[in-house]
């Protein structure tokens, strides 16, 4: 008996997994799509595609006065539509 909960369990824990990846990645993929640049008008308009950049963090310090050092971290800008007047 407990052998077929045990199963169930993981079953439904698998379940589960494979639904959050396929909604991550439907998330996922619709983040780097932008709108077709409009070129009609007095507008001129272009896309930015999205990039990674670096931000440092500088070093800090706590409410108990440990130095807690600085770090790198990447973040992702999305592609956007950019339109000049």
């Amino acid at each position: 008996m407990k052998r077929v909960i045990a199963l169930g369990a993981a079953t439904a824990a698998l379940a589960g997994g494979v639904a959050f990846s396929s909604v991550g990645v439907a998330e996922a993929a619709s983040q780097h799509t932008v709108a077709v640049a409009d070129h009609g008008g007095k507008h001129r308009c272009h896309v930015v595609k999205g990039h990674w950049t670096k931000t440092w963090h500088k070093a800090t310090r706590d409410r108990h006065g440990r130095v807690h050092p600085g770090y790198w971290t990447k973040t992702w800008h999305k592609a956007r539509k950019v339109c000049d007047r």
